[in-house]
């Protein structure tokens, strides 16, 4: 048997949630002495983790195993497009194997079919950090407490490629969080499908932290987090009645004060046709009273445009909801018909694709001015920052309104600050994305 160490290629596509897979795949093949290099070249096997959500994405994942294919010739699938295996057959033969999401284990057995591990491989000497592997920068990493999700929105096909809710122990996540932290972490992005719905499928049940009882549900997760000095952010929340119990968290400043949450729509009609979970007309009630108790909660979310069946009125209803909502980061979608998402059955009359992109622009534009608006508002303040990138023209940072790679950044004009510092910084101009700043 060869005495080289068996190498390993890896392309990481999709969400965040699709790196954290990627992460735990990775930790578990540096374990068994694989080593993982950049290039198709250097690769005895390339492994590609797919996104299979949109049209768009399935394409790129696509590309990207013809691509793996035609560099390195040993290519194995894994990820949420992996569950249209003919799919990918059809278009790529010779693929070696074919995994979904969240099955560490298969693919793993994929590599070590390939390229066994080495003979002598002794785990008690690699230098696996306690954290795992991670893609992220050193001072930040995504903190995933569920799988699945329990939703079967008109347009999504997560469910039928990552089942239904999954909540993750407690005590593995703070256990997490708590390695994350030690190695170096300054700010943890919690992540799930659903991250308001946390515990529900284990009815909340309590476990253990460092010998005290925690809750499994979002609120004592939250708390527990909180304890650990760094920034924590939640992502993909939605608005149900529990979410208030975050909001003075929060204001006491032991969350950052950031939701990301998908409103998806805002007119009535279209929501029920996208089948949204928890959303009615008390939700600019609730966002008021939300900034009542905690005015600088900013709030991002993503919609669509141009779902089946969606009229200009219904459009004008979601500028007019915009205006009133004033929210913070917006992104937007033009809708496409997936594979398998209930809303090809629903029998609405499909959005022309040139009405579509027009509502796209108008959505972008109005949205821009308020985005503008309330970037301006910052102006003149001071605010903490964590920085991200420094080079010879300054720093790269963010505030906590910023997440990493969807929201905007703020530029500061200095190079004497590290990636992973958190400096005092007073704003002194805005675009409508980015903000620009001096050390304090």
């Amino acid at each position: 048997m060869s005495t080289a160490t068996p190498k390993v290629g890896f392309v990481s596509l999709g969400c965040p949630k699709a790196t954290v897979d990627s992460e735990r795949i990775l930790t578990q093949l540096r374990m068994e002495g694989y080593e993982i290099v950049p290039t198709y070249q250097d690769a005895d096997v390339v492994v590609v983790n797919t996104c299979g959500f949109i049209d768009s994405a399935k394409a790129e994942s696509l590309d990207t195993i013809g691509e793996a294919i035609a560099e390195n010739g040993k290519v194995i699938v894994t990820g949420c497009m992996g569950v249209s295996e003919n799919a990918i057959r059809d278009v790529h033969p010779s693929v070696l194997a074919v995994t979904g999401p969240q099955q560490y284990e298969q693919v793993v057995n994929a590599v070590h079919e390939v390229i066994p591990p080495k003979a002598d491989h002794n785990p008690y000497v690699d230098l696996v950090p306690p954290q795992g592997i991670k893609l992220t920068p050193r001072h930040y990493a995504y903190l995933k407490i569920s799988e699945g999700c329990n939703h079967s929105c008109a347009f999504c096909i997560i469910p039928s490629m990552r089942g239904k809710l999954v909540s993750r122990p407690v005590g593995d996540v703070l256990s997490e969080a708590q390695r994350l932290v030690k190695a170096g972490v300054k700010e943890l992005l919690v992540i799930s499908q659903d991250t308001s719905a946390y515990g529900v499928d284990l009815k909340y049940k309590t476990d253990f932290w460092e010998g005290q009882p925690v809750k499994t549900r979002m609120k004592e997760l939250c708390e527990a987090l909180s304890s650990m000095g760094v920034w924590v952010r939640l992502h993909y929340v939605y608005p149900y009645p529990n979410v208030d119990d975050v909001i003075p968290l929060m204001a006491a400043g032991k969350l950052l004060p950031y939701l990301d949450i998908p409103f998806q729509h805002a007119s009535p009609k279209v929501l029920k046709s996208m089948k949204r979970p928890a959303f009615e007309d008390k939700t600019l009630a609730r966002i008021k009273s939300w900034r009542e108790i905690c005015p600088e909660l900013t709030i991002r979310s993503t919609f669509i445009v141009g779902f089946p069946g969606e009229t200009e009125e219904d459009f004008q209803y979601l500028l007019d909801w915009l205006t009133e909502a004033q929210l913070d980061r917006v992104g937007c979608f033009q809708y496409s018909p997936v594979d398998g998402a209930p809303a090809n059955d629903l029998g609405l009359e499909p959005v022309p694709d040139d009405v579509k992109q027009d509502r796209w622009d108008r959505f972008m534009a109005h949205q821009q001015a308020i985005s503008a608006a309330r970037l301006q508002r910052k102006v003149g303040t001071e605010i903490e920052v964590l920085i991200d990138e420094v080079d010879h023209e300054g720093a790269v940072a963010r505030s906590w309104a910023d997440a990493p790679e969807i929201d905007g950044s703020v530029f500061i004009d200095s190079t004497s600050v590290q990636p992973g510092d958190k400096v005092r910084v007073r704003i002194v101009d805005a675009d409508e994305y980015d903000l620009w700043a001096e050390l304090v």
